[in-house]
Order: C-alpha cells, then sequence, then structure tokens
C-alpha cells in the first residue's frame, strides 16, 4: 500500500477550503432547496437502506471526499486488503478476516489457502458443536451439557458477547456466561450461577498465555477439579487457540483444541473458531447465515463504486466530521436491546484500530486520527446523553440503527420504538428556533414574563448530522453485514489517515508494566517507581495486611 499523507492532497486543501464556504450550511434549508435530497444520499444494498441525507453535505462535498480517497489510492488498498498482502506491516501479517466468511468456490487463487484453511476449523468447529448439541459428546457424568462458559478477553471476548448477545432471539437452550475481567470477584459470579457436572468451558486465547484469561482459566479448572475430578477436565475443557503444547499442558485434550490462525486480528476474529460459544449458542446454521450475510457485505465493500459503497461513505463522513469540523466523539445509537453490546464492540474495533499518532510512514502525525466513540441503545439514551447532542457545545455525529420488522408481533411497542428513531433524526437536523419556541410557550399558558425567562432554554440550534441505517430485520445474515460494514469502514479511515489499522502496540505497554507491578506486589515490594505508584502501592499493602 501506498503511504500518502493526506493532507498533502489536492482533495484535502479542496475540503478545507470547501469547509469554509460550508460554515454556514442549513440542513432545512438543504432539503427545501433540493426535493431530490433524501433519495440522493440514500444507498440501497440488499435489505439495508443507508440514508446520509441528514449530514452537513453537498453533493460537492461527496465529490471532493471521493477525490480524496482516489488520491490516497484507496481503491489499491482494498485489493491489497482482499489479495491477503501483509498490510499489517508492523506485525509482519495478512489481515484476512474476510476469508474466514468466504466460501471455497468464490476464493481467488491467491488467498485460496487461506480459506480451505478457515473452511476446515470451521468443520472441525460445526462437527463438534452440532454433536454437543445432539447429545453424542457429553459431559464426563454422562449428561448433556446445559452451560457454556467463555473464557477470554478482547477480541475473544467482545465479538462473541455482542454476537450472542444480538441473537438472543436465536438462543437454543444452552445457557451462556462470559468471563473476561481478570477480577477474581467476576469469576466467582459466575461459578455460582453453574452446574459444574454439565458444564463445558471454552478457553479463547491464541498464544494460551494471556494473563487474565489464563488466570480465569486456571481458577475455573481448580475450582472444577474440587467439585468434581481432575479426569474430568478433558471432557470438560476445550480451547480456541495457536499454542497446542500449552493447552494439551493445561488439560485439554488434543482433539479438543481448535485452531486460531496468525492472519487474523483479535478484534476480527469472531468469524472464526473464536465464535465457538456463539456458535454453540445459536447452532451452526445460524453461525453459517452469520458468516454469509458478512460476505455479502465484503462483495458490496470490494465491487460497489465509492458513490454507492456503504462502508466507503460512512468512513469519508466520519472523516470529514473528525478532521475538518473536529468533531472527536461518533454515536452509535442501535434502537434495539438486542444491539445493547455493538457500542462497546465497537470502541474496541474501531479506537484500537486506528488511535494511532504515528504514521505508516513511522512519523509523528500532525492532524486527528481515531475517534472517540460511545452510544447505548435508544429509546434509553434518549433520557440520558441526547441532552448533549441536542442543545450542547460539542457537534456530535451520530448513527441510527433500527429494524424494520420486529422480532415479536407487539405493535404498539415498535411503532413507537421506530417513531423515536425516525423523530430524534428529524428533531437533531430541524431544532426549534425561538419563534417556534416562543408560540409553544403561548400554547401551554405562559405568561409573558414566564416565556421571557424561558425562551433561551426552549431553543434547539439543530443542524445536528445523524445517519441512518434502517434494517429489514434483525437475523443473523443482516448482523453479519452490519459489523463487517464497521470492519470496512475501520479499514477506509486507517487508508486515509495512513496509520496501520491492525497493530495495536498501545495496549502492550500496560501489559509489561502491569507484569512488573504483580512481581512487586507478590514479594510486598514499593521502591523504585514515582511517588504516587508507590504511595499506592503502600496504601495495597495497609489495607490487605
Amino acid at each position: 500500500m501506498k503511504n500518502i499523507d493526506p493532507t498533502t492532497t489536492n482533495a484535502w486543501n479542496s475540503l478545507k477550503a470547501h469547509y469554509d464556504n460550508l460554515k454556514k450550511f442549513d440542513l432545512k434549508e438543504a432539503f427545501k432547496n433540493s426535493p431530490d435530497r433524501a433519495q440522493e444520499f440514500t444507498i440501497e444494498f440488499e435489505d439495508f437502506y443507508v440514508d446520509l441525507s441528514k449530514n452537513l453535505i453537498t453533493p460537492a462535498t461527496r465529490e471532493v471526499l471521493i477525490d480524496l480517497a482516489n488520491e490516497c489510492k484507496l481503491d489499491e488498498a482494498i485489493q491489497s486488503y482482499f489479495d491477503g498482502e501483509k498490510i499489517n506491516s508492523t506485525e509482519g501479517r495478512e489481515v484476512l478476516h474476510t476469508a474466514l466468511r468466504t466460501p471455497l468456490e468464490k476464493a481467488d487463487s491467491n488467498i485460496k489457502s487461506y480459506v480451505k484453511d478457515a473452511q476446515a476449523s470451521r468443520e472441525k468447529m460445526f462437527t463438534y458443536v452440532d454433536q454437543v448439541l445432539t447429545g453424542e459428546i457429553t459431559a464426563a457424568n454422562g449428561e448433556k451439557f446445559d452451560t457454556i462458559v467463555n473464557i477470554g478477553i478482547g477480541g475473544s471476548d467482545l465479538g462473541p458477547v455482542m454476537i450472542y448477545q444480538a441473537l438472543e432471539a436465536y438462543h437454543n437452550d444452552l445457557k451462556l456466561h462470559f468471563v473476561s475481567n481478570v477480577e477474581g470477584d467476576h469469576v466467582m459470579e459466575t461459578l455460582k450461577k453453574i452446574d459444574p457436572a454439565t458444564t463445558l468451558f471454552v478457553i479463547v486465547s491464541k498464544s494460551f498465555g494471556t494473563q487474565e484469561t489464563l488466570t480465569n482459566a486456571t481458577t475455573i479448572r481448580n475450582w472444577f477439579k474440587e467439585q468434581v475430578n481432575e479426569d474430568a477436565v478433558g471432557k470438560h475443557f476445550i480451547a480456541v487457540s495457536s499454542n497446542v503444547d500449552r493447552a494439551v499442558e493445561f488439560g485439554v485434550a488434543q482433539d479438543n483444541i481448535f485452531p486460531m490462525f496468525d492472519w487474523v486480528g483479535g478484534r476480527f476474529s469472531l468469524w472464526s473458531t473464536v465464535g465457538m460459544s456463539v456458535a454453540l449458542g445459536v447452532g451452526t446454521s445460524n453461525f453459517q447465515h452469520l458468516l454469509n450475510g458478512a460476505h455479502a457485505m465484503d462483495e458490496h465493500f470490494k465491487d460497489a463504486e465509492f458513490r454507492d459503497n456503504i462502508p466507503v461513505q460512512l468512513a469519508l463522513l466520519t472523516i470529514w466530521y473528525n478532521n475538518f469540523f473536529k468533531a472527536q466523539s461518533e454515536a452509535i445509537i442501535p434502537y434495539t436491546q438486542y444491539l445493547k453490546e455493538l457500542p462497546a464492540y465497537l470502541q474496541q474495533a474501531i479506537m484500537e484500530s486506528n488511535g494511532k499518532s504515528i504514521s505508516r510512514d513511522g512519523i509523528p502525525i500532525n492532524y486527528e486520527t481515531g475517534n472517540i466513540v460511545w452510544g447505548e441503545p435508544g429509546t434509553n439514551s434518549q433520557h440520558a446523553f441526547f441532552q448533549l447532542i441536542h442543545q450542547g457545545t460539542k457537534l456530535i455525529p451520530a448513527h441510527f440503527i433500527a429494524f424494520a420488522k420486529a422480532k415479536y408481533q407487539q405493535p404498539d411497542h415498535h411503532n413507537k420504538l421506530i417513531a423515536n428513531f425516525i423523530a430524534q433524526t428529524e428533531a437533531l437536523m430541524n431544532g426549534k428556533t425561538r419563534e417556534e419556541a416562543r408560540e409553544d410557550l403561548k400554547e401551554s399558558g405562559k405568561t409573558a414574563d414566564e416565556i421571557s425567562k424561558l425562551l433561551p432554554f426552549k431553543v434547539f440550534p439543530g443542524n445536528r448530522p445523524t445517519t441512518t441505517i434502517m434494517i429489514d430485520e434483525l437475523t443473523p445474515a443482516s448482523l453479519g453485514k452490519l459489523v463487517a460494514m464497521y470492519e470496512h469502514k475501520i479499514f477506509v479511515e486507517g487508508i486515509i489517515w495512513n496509520v496501520y489499522s491492525y497493530d495495536q502496540w498501545g495496549v502492550e505497554l500496560g501489559k509489561k508494566l502491569a507484569d512488573t507491578i504483580l512481581n512487586d506486589i507478590e514479594t510486598s515490594k514499593s521502591d523504585g517507581h514515582d511517588a504516587s505508584t508507590t504511595a499506592l502501592l503502600n496504601k495495597f499493602y495497609s489495607v490487605n495486611r
């Protein structure tokens, strides 16, 4: 991939000038002046309807943003991405989570070997899952497993948790629990809820050495041995890992170790055997539909022109707001409780990927990269942080996500949900003028003096940008498309910002320092640190004496 500083492109300079000319841009006026605006800025792909029209853009904005993508050689980068080139250069790795969901018959020759490996690992996983669900594989006492505990952290936890929660309507009879935090209380609260005799434990760790995961797994194994017996460990513990020797040493039967691949980053690995717990919880057919949906979005991203390419357009809007409007955050607001974990999942996927300050050339960057991602489901969030979005001093672009069809037939509920979903985007765009606020106060019976006092607080500036994503129905396939859409959005942003999106060196520093301080804690030392760290260690010792 070419390393291009976006600020040196002609398009970047054009965007700066364009932004200056748009400072008085008004969305309401834009809709009045262009009756076809909604249609012009809407992209439809299969069951996805993506409305970009309530963003602070004109047709000219879109064209110059596409020029930026072209000058940054995005088309060549996409080709490198799908061809399996080692675009994770600092770690010398390919970035091929797309190969995990590519059908073998559709795989290009240069990635066919990767797709074959992915298919073989998936077939092994599916065979195991089906045997557990049918009762062919049982607990040590001969009973069917009724509970699964996933032990992992980061990409080995956030993705599976989010997918499993999102597909709640597709759950089978198994109960799933997820243990991630190294906090002992978290582990013990989970163990209180399960019967070890009928529980299957899934340890997910590429190295089988991640501190949090191995500590939790060891504590759980020791508890299990006390509750059942050591001989049963091999039947109740399976591993998703690249380190077969360490997993076997832990007590996992070699046949129950499912491979992970070096060419897939952790936060993009839910499509692999990392999704073992999800497959157990929703069944292999639904898991395959999840993969099929993601692959459909892969094809759209790879083949669609930039103007009609959903991930490209979403990424360009993020760059537009982040780098020209200086908006530092982006809200993700799903109008469904099923997607309550989506913002947390995207926080890792987006901020761990593009939270970088060194360019691909290895030099400090003098422009903004990355953005802060946060959110909660609507309508809960309307009663929480929407005040800030509507009347605060910060510009916060927001993604509104909803499904036109509910899983259960409760029209009164769903109509109200969708009414709020649509109304909020309209309210954020239109706001409320002083004149409108004055009329409302008059109609409510306020006196002239009361109106004078209340009026400033009742005005909404409006002109707040939103992107509306309406999907026909939440299914495994549509969920796969949605997650893949954000994966590709991350890729586009990284290319244009000229950063490596697929390493995470910033995560490693804290891990190393934690090892040092852990050694201090275990030996009751506190010297050799700054005054604050020393005082914190001494405070910890004093409480635990």
